[in-house]
């Protein structure tokens, strides 16, 4: 497994499509919370608020994921029950358009509980 000093070389060692998949997931997280730091952590990009994590993604063969997944409201529940991959991680698959609307709501609820 590689090593990745950066998000940018990270997002770097993805096939081109991938590469903008990834790219506008970090721009989505950006344009949430202005003023994320960006790091490596655990080999994936991280964003991180008052030098704590806030979020992780991360690319995959057939999807992208994302670390943690907060607690919401029933709406919320809803609307991530289909990307739900685990208790606290959501997969978007590659084969269909990203949610980045979803991306962002991810990152609000997060930025409101850290």
């Amino acid at each position: 497994m590689a090593e990745f000093a950066t998000i940018d070389q990270y997002i770097a060692s993805f096939p081109t499509d991938e590469q903008r998949v990834l790219e506008s997931i970090r721009e989505t997280i950006h344009n949430t919370v202005p003023g994320l730091d960006e790091t490596i952590s655990y080999q994936m990009p991280t964003m991180r608020v008052n030098g704590k994590n806030l979020v992780h993604f991360a690319g995959w063969k057939h999807h992208i994921s994302m670390y943690p997944l907060p607690a919401g409201d029933a709406e919320f529940e809803k609307s991530v029950a289909p990307y739900r991959a685990a208790k606290s991680t959501v997969k978007f698959p590659l084969n269909k358009p990203i949610p980045l609307d979803l991306v962002a709501r991810i990152v609000e609820l997060l930025a409101q509980r850290h």
